[in-house]
């Protein structure tokens, strides 16, 4: 059985999930973004179902975390890695 996952983030916004997500497997985190399958498929992008959940192995949790904080403080705006 595998690993349980984490979310590491909560979004409305669908390119900040797919930047975040991509940024975490850039640091060699495993990311995955997940929505409501009814959602996605209705093209629904407002409350509960408009939301996009960045998530991780738990394994991997606590180091998605801090990179997570470092992309909300803005610290890869620049590019450059924490």
């Amino acid at each position: 059985m595998g690993e349980a996952w984490k979310v590491v983030l909560t979004t409305g916004n669908p390119a900040q999930a797919e930047i975040l997500r991509g940024l975490l497997e850039a640091q060699g985190i495993p990311a995955a973004v997940w929505q409501e399958a009814a959602a996605r498929a209705l093209g629904l992008t407002v409350g509960p179902f408009g939301e996009l959940r960045v998530a991780v192995p738990a394994g991997h949790y606590a180091a998605a975390q801090a990179v997570v904080q470092a992309f909300l403080r803005g610290d890869f705006a620049d590019g450059a890695e924490p």
